[in-house]
């Protein structure tokens, strides 16, 4: 692969993980919006937005294939829920006051792709992924311990992405099509919702619609900058950006919205950071090449 290439795929996981990270800024412009009715407005807007840009591209066929196979369908509509549930936890926690948790849920995350792959798939921990997982589940207890009660949210959050990560990774379909028959599924109670709603589909004062409408774009600019770069880079490359948007989120919580870090809950995020260390080094030790023999 050409430099160019792999600096424009770069450019493109960059741009796609900061604006993952920065999403808590948008969803607080819609504070006093209940988390429902921003996620129903989300979801719908995305449908019209993927659909415009699958008309732009002439992408029909590739739908069209798509829709004729049931089993697929099936994945999709798994994974719809999925996504449906990881981006509810996610905007009620931002406009909750708890961005930390939102932070804390995609931290873990990776950690919970693996639990599933060792659950569903049967597949075999290495000692730095079992020292992965201890740390995590330290760290969980710890922060357990100091809020009286287990971080339901971020466990939720996490859990809803990995079960979406791996019905889309059975999912044989492009991110394109497979996000518009997601969204499209989800869309008509959306707008249900919506319409049952005293606001109704855009009755909220302004510019709360003009902010809800762009949901779509929201949504979907940092999904095609992450295709653009998943097409371009390794898979080590991606494994480290992922990071990006979870630490953003959380010096957005600290800093930016004054959530509380006590000694205790640093401890607590200290453990799992030391966690996703071991699970990314483990990961670099497998992908190195072996001297000859």
């Amino acid at each position: 692969m050409r430099e160019a290439e792999r600096r424009a795929g770069l450019r493109a996981g960059l741009g796609a993980y900061v604006m993952w990270g920065l999403m808590p800024l948008y969803i607080k412009l819609a504070q006093g919006v209940p988390a429902m009715d921003v996620l129903a407005h989300r979801i719908f807007w995305s449908s019209l937005t993927i659909l415009a840009v699958i008309a732009a591209l002439s992408r029909w066929t590739a739908l069209r294939q798509a829709l004729r196979q049931p089993k697929l369908l099936a994945w999709l509509g798994f994974s719809a829920a999925m996504i449906g549930a990881n981006w509810y936890l996610y905007t009620w926690s931002v406009l909750d006051g708890r961005v930390l948790d939102t932070s804390l849920g995609y931290f873990i995350q990776p950690l919970f792709n693996t639990a599933l792959g060792v659950a569903l798939l049967g597949e075999r921990l290495n000692r730095w992924q079992k020292t992965a997982i201890a740390l995590a589940l330290t760290g969980i207890g710890v922060m357990t311990v100091a809020a009286g009660g287990v971080p339901l949210v971020s466990l939720g959050i996490a859990a809803a992405f990995a079960l979406y990560s791996f019905a889309r990774n059975r999912a044989a379909v492009d991110a394109l099509t497979g996000l518009f028959i997601e969204t499209a599924l989800l869309a008509p109670i959306a707008l249900f919702w919506l319409l049952s709603q005293p606001a109704g589909l855009l009755g909220e004062p302004w510019p709360l619609p003009a902010i809800l409408m762009l949901a779509g774009v929201v949504t979907c600019t940092p999904l095609a900058l992450f295709g653009h770069a998943a097409r371009r880079l390794a898979l080590s490359t991606l494994g480290f950006l992922q990071y990006i948007a979870p630490s953003l989120v959380f010096l957005l919580g600290v800093f930016l919205y004054g959530e509380p870090m006590d000694p205790v809950r640093l401890a607590a995020f200290m453990f799992i950071w030391a966690g996703l260390a071991a699970f990314s080094l483990g990961g670099f030790k497998e992908r190195k090449p072996r001297p000859a023999r």
